[in-house]
């Protein structure tokens, strides 16, 4: 569920791998010998013959049935500051669906039989670092046997989508607000994009809420888009300018004549490392084509022809052709603010080139004006800062390996601990040194 419509998503839309995660496939092996120690010790009827624990002393362990032993667990991060909560409802589904035991081959769901208190994604939840000051997003009570195997893999999804969705965040505010497209599919496994690209989705929503914007997702490929209903979207690479020759002009024209309209033309211009060269031969072809359509008539078509924007993503170790070397690798190397502002200006003065008649000069200036800018290449939160506070007119963000950062401030690692115990019908805490029972607001019963 999330706090936008508030509506929880289930095992239809997440397709976990369920018989082994019922195994502990996917579990740390010591939750495994836990697990198993837990049910041989059930089954022989042990009860607890310790001489020492850290019950009050006006409680008895004794004749108590460890094998079978109710836990109360609390789930929570310590990431500084501010954290975007997202990975609850997968969580969830892997606590209704894989809970239990194994009855000779039969798998017996005790899934119901938990008492489960949640928060929604798209929460937030503060941390100072201090585990005693944290607020949990998810608790659980329940005989610890039946879940202890889904540690592991509930922690995994909370921290991973978390951290992104925060770091989706803390990049949208840096950018000001300004579309930032999720650009990090190529940089991990396939298998992840799909929790990637909703936890982006959730960022993007709560980002929204907080400022009143109304910026749309951009994702770069179907499958980021699998659990809230979004598709991929991009134009042109590399590889297709390199398959027309070097020849950007011609491959955005190529691009232009056979996509449908609803795709944006971005044209990437940084291939021969001479992005206002090529900026401008592909804005001249486009607009030529474009204006030859429209004085014949063919508005629909001619609509294939709008240049909706360029990318600049041109390589670290590169200086582009426009930018006179200052000797100074931040100011001469990359994707710099000099070569953005150089970009821009050619783009609304390419139209006085054009020898227009008077009908057609304000329309020519608008196509050329109405050009976005799109930057890759290396964009985090603190470059983005740099370039919003010297006013560079970027247009949108493109970020890609940066919203996977996971060191410093941005580990949102997650944790679990038990923090109370059931004896004769009463919670008791048994918290490690150093934690205790913690509660928050936002958690609300599930089940």
């Amino acid at each position: 569920m999330s706090i936008f419509d508030h509506k929880r998503l289930s095992n239809e839309t997440f397709k976990l791998d369920i018989e082994r995660m019922r195994h502990g496939w996917y579990s740390d092996k010591y939750f495994v010998n836990i697990n198993a120690m837990l049910t041989a010790l059930a089954s022989e009827g042990y009860t607890y013959r310790g001489k020492t624990n850290n019950l009050p002393a006006a409680l008895s362990a004794e004749g108590l049935n460890i094998g079978d032993i109710e836990v109360e667990m609390q789930w929570f991060t310590r990431r500084p500051g501010t954290t975007i909560v997202v990975g609850v409802d997968k969580a969830l589904a892997m606590l209704r669906h894989c809970s239990g035991y194994y009855q000779a081959e039969n798998f017996i769901e005790t899934g119901d039989k938990l008492e489960v208190w949640a928060t929604q994604d798209g929460e937030t939840v503060r941390s100072d670092g201090n585990p005693l000051n944290v607020q949990p997003v998810l608790k659980v009570r329940g005989r610890y046997r039946d879940f202890a195997l889904l540690e592991t893999a509930t922690l995994g999804i909370l921290t991973r989508a978390s951290r992104i969705a925060t770091n989706v965040y803390e990049t949208l505010v840096a950018a000001n607000g300004k579309p930032v497209l999720f650009f990090p599919a190529r940089f991990d496994l396939h298998e992840v994009q799909a929790a990637d690209g909703y936890a982006y989705n959730i960022a993007i929503e709560r980002f929204n809420l907080d400022y009143g914007n109304l910026l749309r997702p951009y994702v770069s490929t179907d499958a980021q888009g699998d659990w809230w209903g979004g598709y991929g979207g991009g134009t042109v690479a590399h590889a297709a300018i390199a398959s027309f020759l070097g020849d950007t002009a011609e491959a955005m024209l190529m691009f232009s004549h056979t996509m449908p309209a609803a795709i944006p033309r971005i044209a990437l211009v940084d291939f021969n490392n001479d992005s206002v060269h090529d900026t401008l031969a592909t804005l001249d072809a486009m607009f030529t084509r474009y204006k030859t359509l429209c004085d014949a008539g063919e508005p629909e078509e001619a609509a294939k022809y709008r240049l909706y924007g360029v990318r600049l993503d041109t390589s670290a170790s590169l200086r582009d052709a426009s930018v006179p070397p200052l000797g100074d690798p931040a100011l001469d190397l990359g994707v710099n603010p000099r070569l953005v502002f150089n970009v821009r200006q050619a783009l609304d003065a390419a139209w006085e080139r054009w020898n227009l008649p008077a009908t057609w000069r304000e329309r020519g200036q608008d196509f050329c004006k109405s050009v976005k800018i799109v930057v890759s290449g290396g964009f985090n939160p603190e470059k983005i800062r740099r370039f919003e506070k010297l006013s560079v007119p970027v247009d949108i963000y493109a970020v890609g390996s940066g919203l996977f950062s996971n060191n410093g401030p941005t580990v949102t690692d997650y944790t679990a601990d038990v923090v109370r115990v059931k004896i004769n019908g009463d919670w008791v805490d048994m918290a490690k040194i150093g934690r205790k029972p913690l509660e928050n607001p936002a958690l609300e019963r599930v089940w």
